[in-house]
């Protein structure tokens, strides 16, 4: 596994979803044939992938979308949100002259829960770009979002041809996530990733397990995360904060997550649960202002320093 020098940046290609995101804090979510005024808004580049490499490169590292957004006037505004945020996209839909996916999300004020309305990644079917092995060489780290099921496919194979580590977002089970499971070193799901025959976090940490992944942790929300590894397992305490807005906050983790990951070679369970406890402080702190956004205001977290 090819470790970063201390003299150049962490490197992190990032293969999945990219969004428009349309983000409104209200009061309550209306209901059928109701308006209401939004107290805040904001419009930026989402989706887990773009999300995890926009975080990737606020701390500190090198971050490429590999990903399809196109040439409409709003495809546009979304690439260039993302450059202006360190992170370089490469857009295999670049032709396209329809609209980016997009995402209608509103966050309820009190309680910091969001209803998302998107279309995801269904208007396109991506093939794997003829420089892809070379794109992957020149990372330390792969991430997916399970998004674009074929090119992550190909890019987590090409990634282990090349030793290097993969990371998997696995947010939902999707048709083709037992093909990618094959080619993941670690894999952090959600709460919402169920497997067939799977419901508790331990069956689902054992089938990923039985699909060869190495490291594996669900995530839920404010309760501890619960990990294994080769030689065991345990939980990872999230730290308490007053929550604004939980949207994003499991893409921050992946993004903080894969930054740690980077650096290291052969992982001990001692390094896993620490870099899954810096990931979750720095998702908890996305966790406590609106948006996908503010959170990075304060700088980089000492903690996650390359």
């Amino acid at each position: 596994m090819r470790r970063p020098t201390d003299s150049r940046r962490s490197r992190g290609l990032f293969v999945g979803l990219c969004t428009l995101d349309v983000i409104q804090l209200v009061d309550r979510v209306p209901g059928s044939d109701e308006k209401l005024t939004a107290r805040e808004q904001v419009v930026a580049a989402g989706g887990p992938a773009a999300n995890a490499a926009v975080a990737f490169a606020h701390l500190g590292g090198a971050a490429t979308l590999l990903t399809a957004i196109g040439s409409h006037p709003l495809g546009l505004a979304v690439t260039a949100d993302l450059e202006a945020f360190g992170v370089t996209v490469v857009d295999l839909a670049a032709d396209s002259v329809d609209p980016p996916a997009v995402s209608s999300v509103l966050v309820t004020a009190s309680t910091g829960d969001r209803a998302v309305a998107s279309t995801n990644a269904t208007g396109h079917r991506l093939a794997p770009p003829e420089d892809l092995d070379a794109r992957v060489a020149e990372c330390d780290i792969v991430e997916f979002d399970g998004h674009h099921m074929e090119l992550a496919i190909a890019t987590a194979r090409s990634a282990c041809a090349a030793g290097r580590r993969t990371v998997l977002d696995g947010g939902s089970w999707k048709p083709g996530t037992e093909k990618l499971l094959e080619s993941v070193d670690v894999a952090v799901c959600s709460a919402d990733f169920r497997p067939p025959g799977t419901s508790t976090p331990a069956e689902v940490l054992g089938l990923l397990a039985d699909h060869g992944v190495g490291w594996s942790a669900v995530s839920r929300g404010g309760r501890p995360l619960v990990w294994a590894g080769p030689d065991g397992g345990g939980t990872v305490e999230v730290p308490s904060v007053r929550v604004a807005d939980t949207l994003g906050a499991g893409d921050v983790l992946h993004g903080a997550l894969t930054h740690l990951l980077a650096p290291q070679g052969p992982l001990t369970s001692e390094d896993f649960a620490e870099a899954l406890r810096g990931a979750a402080e720095v998702a908890s702190r996305a966790c406590a202002s609106f948006g996908t956004r503010a959170w990075m205001r304060g700088g980089v977290p000492g903690r996650v320093r390359a």
